[in-house]
Order: structure tokens, then sequence, then C-alpha cells
């Protein structure tokens, strides 16, 4: 009698605790079974993560113990469906961490991310498990599958592969041990970045040192300076606040204070530096990669990739070099000229000279610059236009909902649904920097597109997150022209996770290889360079008049301006990253040589001692790009090449989105990058539209 109401106090107990945690219902009672994001604590976090920890573990014994043979079904199939409670769980809590961090949560993170590494461990490292997964890889010639589930099984069993279980035990004990060790190291690096920068302020007292600045840029400061209680102008190192900075500011030396401070994050000898982050981040890398048979780090992570091997990445990252260094050398030469010539004296042109002037010259060739542009691009119309954009390219539609909970009260949310009408998704927009967010842009899927065994399709949560210029006490938020340009990037992502239609979650949207992902961003951006497109969605925010033909044309102009030099610094990026995980032995050595000798070939304008920008890259330290930044360059060759047949044949031409869309948006990772690309394309990419696109080609 005890032992009976001990139990029912306990499952009383446990059923209170859960229902106290709204990430641990089983449904969220919310539009669209979206997270509950106003319900959720930082509390709730941890013990919902504990909770799904213990499910997949109880849903892989399953799995293990089952008496009948092993099948696709019984096997790939169920782990795939595996683990749903702890995806829902750590989706919200990192969409929530990158976004709106604070002290708190980014404490949870040491917490949770060492469970998460070991519950990979276990699963990736379960033998019983594998033995089966083997089997049924085994005997796949076989079986007959349809290309998508052959795909999931062909990647289940290189996910185990790749992830040490086919290591002898002690082999997968080192694993773990290396793993679990770079969960955190990754994870400190990001925050040591986050920390850094926001400690950094610039706070301006004396009207003369605002000297070139346009009258947003100057409000935007004050109204910086007002929210932290100062009197003045303030200036921090996020990117509204950096870059036009950077490209208006008469005073020299300020622009030096600013660009050393920006390319020292990470690297200031104090709690935050990630020097020695950088060292044991490559060693373990490359001890992982070593251990599991690979030369070193990049040939472990290139293999399932388009490029497949180094020799492939360098090949074309020497191939772009070629075709654009020299006309960056002209560029620098130009741009060093005409500095000398408005200062009427020599001028070594410096990193922290290069945006202010390039800014004065390409007003003075083009007429044009991003203060002539701002007016313009107003987000509310922006954002109407881009998804217009979607609407005639696939005929998708948004309607805001309101009543979908946020993280943040400036997040908006919106349904997204398709040309029949059918709910397609929900999409968050996230627009505007605040302390607690990672710098750049991104987009997150919260929740993959996937159909559950029923047949039942569930359709995906997206968000998109910015860090465009605020709003002021006396304009809406305006654009720059490189604003709108990330936007529709972002939106590319969006609409590769929106438009997905797979079986599978994890093969679904994004979830392709990282030399495909952004493909489908980055043809987005090529609108932006068209005049139909800019005749649509720039209008003065005042007078609601289109933004002028001739400006139009004078913007298009101008898209090449500095390409040489542009296209050298995303090479020197991927030259810099594929040094570090090709090192072969440990590095323990001076980090800023290192990084000097990485990217020397590729670099245009001079060195600078004391700055390092290896300590706040956060792409490939932290953010999933290792040995993967060469990436957005392979991905511009194929969107150059993709978006040559939009060209072709009108630019909203509804036939080729449609091939786009069923061909690419649709499948996920459910083919071969290649195949997909193949089978829209008609053959595989060539480099010359990009050239041509450039001027670097006739």
């Amino acid at each position: 009698m005890k032992i009976a109401i001990l139990f029912l106090l306990t499952f009383n107990f446990f059923n209170m605790t859960h229902a106290a945690n709204p990430l641990l219902g089983r449904t969220f009672g919310t539009p669209r079974e979206t997270y509950p994001f106003d319900r959720i604590r930082h509390a709730h976090y941890l013990p919902a993560v504990d909770e799904g920890i213990r499910r997949v573990e109880k849903e892989v014994a399953a799995i293990v113990n089952n008496p009948q043979p092993p099948t696709f079904e019984n096997t790939v199939v169920a782990l795939e469906r595996s683990g749903e409670l702890l995806d829902r769980v750590t989706s919200a809590f990192f969409a929530v961490l990158n976004a709106e961090a604070d002290e708190e949560l980014m404490n949870l993170s040491q917490e949770i991310s060492p469970r998460l590494s070991e519950c990979r461990n276990n699963i990736h490292l379960n033998e019983a498990l594998f033995a089966r997964v083997k089997a049924v890889y085994d005997r796949r010639a076989s079986l007959n599958l349809p290309v998508e589930e052959a795909r999931l099984l062909q990647l289940t069993f290189d996910g185990f592969a790749d992830n040490g279980a086919a290591l002898p035990p002690e082999g997968k004990e080192r694993f773990r041990r290396l793993s679990m060790e770079l969960s955190r190291l990754q994870l400190t690096f990001e925050q040591h970045v986050l920390k850094d920068k926001n400690r950094y302020e610039l706070l301006l007292t004396d009207e003369k040192d605002l000297a070139g600045l346009p009258e947003s840029v100057r409000e935007a400061a004050l109204l910086k300076a007002g929210e932290r209680g100062k009197t003045g102008w303030l200036f921090t190192l996020s990117e509204p606040s950096y870059i036009p900075f950077m490209q208006y500011a008469d005073n020299r030396s300020l622009r030096e204070q600013l660009f050393r401070a920006r390319q020292r994050v990470g690297n200031n000898d104090n709690a935050y530096d990630n020097k020695e982050n950088i060292k044991n981040i490559v060693r373990i890398r490359m001890e992982i990669a070593r251990l599991l048979g690979h030369e070193n780090y990049a040939e472990y992570k290139l293999k399932n990739k388009m490029a497949g091997k180094s020799e492939n990445v360098y090949r074309l990252l020497e191939q772009l070099l070629e075709a654009y260094r020299p006309v960056a050398v002209n560029e620098y030469s130009a741009l060093q000229g005409f500095a000398t010539g408005i200062e009427n004296r020599p001028v070594t042109l410096m990193p922290w000279d290069w945006s202010y002037y390039s800014e004065k010259l390409k007003n003075i060739r083009f007429r044009v610059d991003d203060e002539m542009t701002r007016p313009y691009f107003e987000l509310e119309r922006v954002t109407k236009g881009v998804f217009d954009l979607a609407t005639q390219l696939y005929g998708i539609t948004f309607a805001e909902h309101p009543g979908i909970p946020v993280y943040h009260p400036e997040v908006r949310s919106y349904e997204v649904f398709d040309k029949d009408g059918k709910f397609l998704a929900v999409l968050y927009t996230d627009f505007f920097p605040r302390e607690g967010k990672q710098s750049g842009a991104w987009m997150d899927g919260i929740r993959p597109q996937y159909r559950d065994e029923k047949g039942t399709d569930h359709r995906p949560h997206i968000v998109i997150v910015m860090n465009f210029t605020r709003p002021t006490e006396t304009k809406p938020s305006l654009l720059t022209h490189e604003e709108v340009n990330t936007f529709l990037h972002e939106f590319g992502h969006a609409l590769h996770g929106m438009l997905s239609e797979v079986t599978y979650g994890s093969l679904s949207g994004t979830g392709v290889e990282q030399d495909f992902v952004e493909l489908p961003s980055q043809i987005m951006e090529n609108w932006l360079d068209e005049e139909p497109f800019l005749d649509r969605i720039a209008a003065h925010y005042q007078t609601g008049e289109k933004i002028p033909s001739q400006l139009v044309r004078n913007l298009i102009d101008a898209a090449n301006f500095n390409t040489g030099y542009k296209c050298c610094r995303q090479v020197s990026f991927g030259l810099l990253d594929m040094a570090w995980h090709t090192l072969a032995m440990p590095f323990d050595g001076d980090v800023a040589d290192f990084e000097k000798n990485a990217w020397e070939r590729a670099v245009i304008l001079p060195d600078v001692p004391g700055t390092l920008m290896s300590c706040s890259f956060n792409h490939i330290f932290s953010g999933g790009y290792a040995a993967g930044y060469y990436g957005y360059k392979w991905a511009e060759v194929m969107d150059a090449d993709a978006f040559s047949v939009f060209k072709a044949a009108g630019i909203f031409d509804g036939n080729v989105a449609k091939a786009f869309r069923e061909h690419i948006l649709s499948k996920g990772n459910t083919e071969e990058p290649e195949v997909l690309y193949k089978r829209f394309r008609g053959r595989e990419p060539s480099i010359d539209a990009l050239l041509i696109r450039n001027g670097i080609k006739k």
C-alpha cells in the first residue's frame, strides 16, 4: 500500500512537473503548433533537454532490442523518427540563444551542450545499433529502395562511420572525449566573440568628430547613447553602427580606432581571448580526422561534399584568384590614386580607408551611394517586395499572424500559403540588432518539414534573423542596398526550408551539403541587380515616389564596382579556413603569423600588425563552416549559372521558377546535389556565367 501511494505521488509529481513545462506538453495549443515562446522560461530548457535525452535513449534501446531481424523500417526509419522531443527542445533553445542570449542562457548552454554531445556519442558509438544499421546497409543493393529511402540509408550509415562507429573500443572512447571537448570549445569561442564585441563602445561628445556622417547615422548613434544612459553619440561594433562609420566618417584616426577594435575581437589577451581556443579546436579536429583514417580535417569534411577533396577546393580558389586578383590590384591602385588626389598628398590606402574612399569614388563614378538610395529602401516596403517576388515566382503568399507567440517583441510571424491555398509554413522575421544577438544574418529551421508514418505532412517553421539599421524617432528603418541584398540572401534560405517536400526531416530544406546550401540563397541576390525588380520594391518613404530610373541604372552599373577586391576577400577567407583545416600536426605557433601566411596571396590591402580575424571567425570555429567557407564561392558559380536561365527566359518566368522549385528547392537532400543541379540546368555548372556577370569576361 505504501509503495502504491509512493508510486502515485511520484507519478503525480512527474505529471505536474511536465504540465508546468510548456516544452514537454504533448501539444502546444498555439496557432500551427508554434513554440509557446511567451510561456517558455530559461528554467524550462534544462529539464526538457534531460527528458528529451531520456526518451531518445529509450527509443534507441527499443530499436537495439527489437527481436526481429534489422530492416530499413524497423532500424533506419525508426532511428530517423526517434528524438522528436529532444529536437523540438534544442531547436527552440539554440534559436533563442543565438538571437536573444543573456548570461543565464550562455551558462545554460555550457551545461546543455556537453549533454547533447554525450547523447550523440551514445547513439553513434552504440555497437549493437550500428550493427543493425550496417546489416541493412550491406543488403542495400537487394532492397530496391526508392531514391529518398536509399539516400537516407546512405547518409545514416555515413553518419555512424563519420562519428566513430567502426572504431575499436579504445578508438570509440577517444572519439567520445574529443568530440565532447570540441563541442565545449566551439561554444566558448562563439560566446567569447559576442562578449568581447559587446564590451566595446566609441562614445563621441564633440560634434566635430561626426564630420562626414549622414544625419541618419548621427541620429542612430544619439539614440544608442540615450538607450545606455550616456550623453553624446555612441558607436559599437554591430554592423548598422560600424559599417556606415567606416564609409562616411572623415576622421581617419577614429576610423582606424574602430577598425582595430573590430579586428581585435577575441584577441585582446583578456578573459575572452580566443587564440588558445583556436589552437585546441584545430588540434582536436585534426585528431578526430586522423582517428577516422583521414589525412586532415578538410579531407574528412569534404569527402561527402560536392568538392570531394581539398584539391578541388584549392583549384576553384586559385582559378578565381587568377581571374580576379589582377582586377583587384587595379582597383586598389585606382582608389589609392583617387585618395591621393582628394587629400592633395600621398596616401597609403589602409584597411580603414577602403570603405571611406570607395564610397566617395562610387558616388563620383556612378552618382550613387547608400545615403542616396536608403530613403527608397524602407523596410516595410522591402519586406512586401521580397514577399511579392516569391508570390510571382512560386505562387506563395504571406499573411501576418500576430497571435503566434514570439521570443522577442520585435519578432514578427507569418503564415505562408501555397498557390492552391494550402498551408505551407510559418515564417518569423527578426530584423534588428540587440546586445544578446550574434552579429551577421542567418536562417534557422526551428521545425523541419517531414511526413510522419501516417503520411501527415508536418510543415516547417522558419526564422530569418538580421542586424538591420533600426528605426529612429524620426525615420522608419531605412536599409542600405547591401542590407536589402542580405534580406534576399536569407530569404532564399527560407524558401529552401519552406518549399521542402520530402518524407524524412533530416533530409528536408537546407539539410543539404554545405557547398550546395548557398545556391538557393545566393541566387535570390541576383534580382537586386535587375531594373524591373528594383522598380517594384524601391519607393521614397516620405513621398511614395518610385526610385528614379536613372538611380536604378546607376545602381546596376555600380554592381561590379570593386568586384575584384570583393572576390579576393572571400577567397582569402576560404584560404584561411583551408589552411587551418589541412594542418597535419598540432599547431602551437603564432596565430597572427599563421593567418598572414595562409591568405597573403589573396589579400589586397596592407597588413596591420596587431589585428587578427581568426579570433572572431565564427563561421569556421563555431558556426559549422569548418573546411567549408569556400562553399560561398562554389555556390556563387552555380547561382550565376542558374540565374542565366532566368535571364534568358525572363527574370520572373514561371516555368523556370517551377523547374527550380521542383528540382532544387523542394528536394532537400533526397539526392546528390550534382544530380539535382544537372536536372535543373541540363549540365554541370560553368564558371563562365560568373565571370560574365562580374565583367571579367565578355
